[in-house]
């Protein structure tokens, strides 16, 4: 869906800095489904490009875009949960997004993974490791 006229046009805006153009063109894509623009807004709000930095509203986009199997979105969630950044500290989804991530060819996902698993119990490990096969069967929905 990434091709559209509005999606050109926003990422002209983007690249010479006029990242409120580019919302006001990517914003309804978002709203749509488009998950690479769902992923896009993310990175927008976790950077502060054109809108208040907000890890809460960049976590809810890479949600949005992380659960329709955008492998970007899921390494960028997992780091979310590393630092804690507009959610709470989260090894265990941490290592599930950084997993799911991993699988589907995003190398954020396997750093995100290792950083975890220094910083988890076995039983943390292993709920992690069921939470991502869980996720990956629901394709990525609520997880």
């Amino acid at each position: 869906m990434s091709e559209s006229a509005d999606f050109q046009r926003g990422s002209i805006a983007y690249e010479s800095g006029d990242y409120v153009t580019a919302l006001r063109e990517w914003k309804p894509l978002a709203e749509q489904g488009d998950a690479v623009v769902q992923y896009i807004l993310g990175q927008m709000y976790s950077k502060g490009k054109g809108v208040p930095k907000d890890y809460k509203t960049a976590v809810m986009w890479y949600t949005f875009s992380a659960e329709q199997g955008y492998a970007n979105a899921q390494g960028n969630l997992g780091a979310m949960y590393i630092f804690g950044a507009g959610v709470l500290k989260d090894y265990v989804y941490a290592h599930m997004w950084g997993s799911i991530a991993n699988t589907n060819g995003n190398k954020l996902g396997a750093k995100v993974r290792e950083i975890a698993v220094n910083q988890m119990t076995p039983t943390d490990l292993s709920t992690a490791r069921q939470l991502a096969q869980k996720c990956i069967r629901k394709k990525y929905k609520g997880c």
